[in-house]
């Protein structure tokens, strides 16, 4: 193998570590799914160590392209792996953006629709609050994106969540 091979596979692995650990959480996690108690336990333990992961991988692939510029290679080969080596970078970013709370963010003004008028499953789920003489159902499927729901019953400020 070359010099110019093992560090390209180096540059290559470390994107793909960067590009897992922030794509695997954000697929598991996201609404609507069913997940798993045992991809959900791993994108949690994904979600903890990649903060750390990325960085070196970012590292490992800042040194990888340094490597490989220092072996001489063409021009649009050195731009290619400095892209790479960005990208890395840029993933080590990214990983630190909590994607959940600017998906998960809370359902600030709900609107209401009267129970008569409402048309839910039979095995629809909601979220029932009663303050004082007022009540409010929030249907989970409504709130499975938002998991909070900022709201006022009974002239008492409430967050229904689940």
């Amino acid at each position: 193998m070359t010099r110019r091979f093992v560090f390209t596979l180096v540059l290559l692995a470390c994107l793909a570590v960067g590009l897992f650990c922030v794509a695997y959480p954000i697929y598991v996690i996201r609404p609507f799914r069913h997940q798993g108690a045992r991809e959900l336990a791993v994108a949690l333990v994904v979600t903890r160590f990649r903060p750390a992961i990325t960085v070196i991988a970012a590292i490992a692939a800042v040194l990888a392209v340094a490597g490989y510029w220092r072996v001489k290679a063409r021009r649009w080969k050195r731009v290619l792996t400095a892209v790479g080596a960005v990208l890395a970078v840029v993933l080590a970013v990214l990983a630190r953006v909590n994607v959940y709370e600017l998906m998960f963010h809370p359902l600030v003004h709900p609107s209401f629709t009267a129970a008569a008028d409402v048309k839910l499953d039979g095995v629809e789920k909601v979220v029932a609050v009663r303050v004082g003489g007022e009540a409010r159902a929030y249907p989970v499927r409504s709130m499975s994106y938002h998991h909070v729901v900022n709201d006022v019953v009974g002239g008492a400020a409430i967050v229904a969540t689940y």
